[in-house]
């Protein structure tokens, strides 16, 4: 599925809060990476978020 800028922005934002708060990260990630912004973009690229987008027709 193709996203808007918009739909992306708030998909990281939406999963780097859950991060931050405790949520499992669902990618292995190098130990060093902390920043919950990066790790949310890491997993938007990999498709692995679980996050569903409904659009109005």
């Amino acid at each position: 599925m193709n996203y808007t800028r918009f739909e992306k922005a708030r998909i990281i934002g939406a999963r780097a809060l859950q991060i931050s708060l405790g949520a499992p990260v669902l990618l292995k990630i190098p130990k060093n990476l902390t920043d919950a912004i990066t790790i949310a973009m890491m997993e938007f690229d990999k498709a692995v978020i679980p996050i569903t987008v409904k659009r109005k027709s």
